[in-house]
């Protein structure tokens, strides 16, 4: 301690003590620290201080950040490179591509057209081909390329399509060209008139459907029975036909068509649905046509008859009448006198003892007889059509009557018989009483035996 210290005050002691404070310098040579690889930053404050771990961290954040920004640049660079050889290559093997594909299509387009035009087709030989039922654009295509008279098959469908001929190939076995072109192929193919799988078929007056289906496919004119029969039950035909669509209680009936399959010789080709056509087309045009008939100045229809009637029955009533007289009479003469019996019962007073028609005919409908229904059924089977039981007409006719049965129906005699029957050669007996029925009927009896 510096002895002039004590002649101080404490307060000179402390304000000395200050100065020498704020004087004091640390002197180092610089020179001794100086390395080659030590540089001094130009960022690098030149003296310490309490904040230069701070001043640190964010050089670091930036240096960083700059090194981020040039790495994404690097990056951006070589996918923009990359980009660019995909471009090249792409569009390399889409020329390639549109080459090889217009290359085909030329090719495709000259040999579909030389098919189409049957250019190199110079067979003329004839080939028996089956057109399957409800045909579509591969069956018929399938069966023309398996008989080599197309040979390119994606083509014709793509021209059936563009001419939406798709729909006019029907069913049928047909003798066909190998060298004709496509339209000449259609237009063939959608012709009934070039079909040779026709069958001659004569139907007889009075057959029921059952007895037609079974004679239909006795001829070889059916595919399948059961599709006739349930077509013949179906509303297929109710918009081509108003006589078909005018039926009141269809739903009650055996067979819709029951009466409308018109007796006749025919030429059906194989195909149900076709067949049923013949069928109903016929029957229009019969009941359309004039026809000379007893008791009319001039020829007339069946259908102007039915309007000028007196009875006021419906067009399906008269083909109930008809089909009854026609399952029920011996002859044609025979007709006219039970139309007679039959208007007179429908018309009859209760008292008279014929609150029914009574006919065996209508007994076991849809089949002739007994020993028409199925042996299961045999025991317990009741038609709903049967007349004993039921008062008036059967629901719907009972077989397909021929035009004389038809006009008989429209004319019938005048006579006051109720009743009739008739011996086993066909011989006819008319009653007007119960009394007189039952005598002719002993006499029957006693006559056939």
């Amino acid at each position: 301690m510096n002895p002039d210290n004590f002649n101080m005050s404490e307060q000179e002691l402390n304000a000395q003590r200050r100065r020498r404070a704020e004087n004091f310098k640390l002197n180092i040579d610089e020179s001794e620290y100086e390395d080659d690889n030590f540089v001094k930053s130009e960022d690098e404050p030149s003296n310490l201080n309490s904040y230069s771990g701070q001043d640190v961290k964010k050089q670091m954040a930036r240096e960083s950040k700059q090194v981020l920004k040039q790495k994404k640049k690097e990056e951006k660079k070589a996918l923009k490179a990359k980009n660019k050889y995909n471009r090249r290559t792409f569009r390399f093997i889409w020329i390639i591509s549109v080459l090889i594909v217009g290359a085909m299509a030329a090719v495709y387009m000259i040999t579909g057209m030389n098919d189409l035009l049957a250019v190199n087709r110079t067979d003329s030989s004839t080939v028996k081909i089956e057109i399957p039922e409800n045909p579509t654009v591969d069956d018929v295509t399938k069966v023309l390329v398996d008989n080599k008279v197309i040979g390119e098959p994606s083509y014709f469908k793509l021209f059936v399509n563009v001419t939406k001929s798709a729909d006019d190939f029907t069913q049928g076995t047909y003798e066909i060209r190998r060298n004709m072109d496509y339209e000449a192929i259609i237009n063939f193919l959608s012709s009934n008139n070039n079909r040779t799988d026709t069958v001659s078929v004569t139907i007889t007056e009075g057959e029921s459907v059952l007895e037609i289906a079974n004679t239909l496919e006795k001829n070889g004119a059916l595919g399948d029975k059961d599709e006739f029969l349930s077509l013949c039950n179906s509303e297929k035909f109710d918009s081509d036909f108003d006589f078909i669509k005018a039926e009141t209680n269809a739903d009650k009936r055996y067979y819709k068509l029951e009466g409308y399959l018109y007796p006749d010789t025919y030429e059906f080709y194989r195909n149900a649905e076709s067949v049923i056509y013949k069928f109903l087309n016929n029957y229009e045009t019969k009941i359309n046509e004039k026809q000379t008939v007893d008791g009319y100045s001039k020829k007339t229809t069946v259908l102007k008859m039915v309007e000028e009637s007196d009875t006021k029955y419906s067009l399906d009533q008269v083909m109930t009448i008809a089909s009854i007289i026609q399952a029920e009479a011996a002859d044609k003469e025979d007709m006219y006198y039970i139309s007679s019996i039959l208007h007179n019962r429908l018309t009859a007073d209760s008292s008279l003892g014929v609150s029914s028609l009574g006919l065996d005919s209508t007994k076991f409908y849809p089949y002739r007889s007994l020993e028409d229904v199925p042996e299961n059924d045999r025991s317990t089977y009741k038609s709903r059509y049967d007349t004993y039981d039921r008062k008036g007409l059967p629901y719907g006719p009972i077989c397909n009557p021929g035009m004389d049965a038809i006009i008989a129906a429209l004319n019938p005699n005048s006579s006051d018989y109720y009743f009739f029957c008739h011996d086993s050669k066909g011989q006819a007996y008319y009653a007007s009483t119960l009394e007189q029925q039952n005598a002719n009927l002993e006499y029957i009896e006693s006559y056939d035996n």
